[in-house]
């Protein structure tokens, strides 16, 4: 299912994807002749239609997810455009599909496709993107940015105010750095890759790095008081959501605790401290 939605000169291409009682937005983006990501393989039937409607002459890819470039390789075979990534997310998008099979029923089975480095500066038809490395979620995330405009295209790096779980990898002091290194550039909207078009888009950024920094204080504090990281998470975060048990604890709370934990100990702790 695709829906199409139109804000500022953007094309967002809106699919949704339903596992059991679960379901998920992400977007596809098309403005000025330049493709943001290209949807998850699940949605590729939907999307293919919407590809051949639309005219783009590149494809910029936040990142190497497979919810993001579950697509790529229909688009390599089929047109005769570029498609650019983050030199780390380089090697990941020219191998096979490697992600828990949980991920593989959710988002489909990406195939491999060859990616082009993208630089600091993208140019679209008329206008310049300045490409804005961003890790925390990803460690080939990326932003883009028109500063004519005021336009974000910002991957991953928002989905939510509210952050109350993370992947396994994920580093919640490194985002914050992200976010505060991106939110030093001037503009208003972003385009979120999960919730879509906020024309309040910077203040948005900015209330989900206050939430990040005081969840981080507290984790801080109670860790200061002798909690270990599971008794932290068992305070903090007491609901689990249904994506732990799912997907084995690759998505948890607990990491969420563990990565401020491991950023600011001033020496490696054991795990038993870790751990809890």
């Amino acid at each position: 299912m695709i829906h199409i939605h139109h804000h500022e000169d953007v094309t967002c291409l809106e699919g949704i994807v339903r596992v059991g009682d679960w379901e998920s937005a992400i977007y596809v983006y098309v403005t000025d002749g330049m493709l943001v990501d290209t949807g998850p393989k699940v949605l590729e039937q939907a999307l293919i239609h919407r590809f051949h409607e639309a005219s783009f002459d590149s494809v910029v890819l936040t990142h190497s997810h497979e919810d993001h470039v579950g697509t790529a390789s229909w688009i390599a075979q089929h047109k005769q455009v570029p498609l650019l990534i983050h030199e780390k997310g380089l090697d990941i998008c020219s191998q096979k599909a490697q992600y828990p099979f949980y991920r593989k029923i959710t988002w489909g089975i990406r195939d491999p496709f060859v990616a082009q480095p993208l630089g600091d500066v993208h140019h679209s038809r008329s206008l310049e993107w300045k490409v804005l490395y961003s890790p925390g979620h990803a460690h080939d995330h990326v932003a883009l940015l028109d500063e004519s405009t005021g336009r974000l295209f910002c991957g991953d790096l928002f989905m939510g105010v509210k952050t109350k779980v993370i992947l396994r990898e994920e580093s919640i002091p490194t985002l914050m750095n992200s976010l505060r290194a991106v939110l030093t550039y001037d503009f208003q909207s972003i385009f979120c890759a999960h919730s879509g078009y906020h024309p309040d888009g910077k203040t948005r950024l900015q209330q989900k790095l206050e939430h990040l920094e005081n969840l981080s204080g507290e984790i801080l504090h109670l860790y200061s008081q002798g909690l270990s990281s599971q008794e932290i998470n068992t305070r903090m975060f007491p609901s689990k959501p249904l994506i732990i048990a799912a997907s084995t604890g690759e998505f948890d709370s607990l990491h969420i605790v563990t990565s401020v934990l491991a950023e600011h100990l001033p020496f490696p702790a054991p795990d038993s401290i870790l751990e809890g």
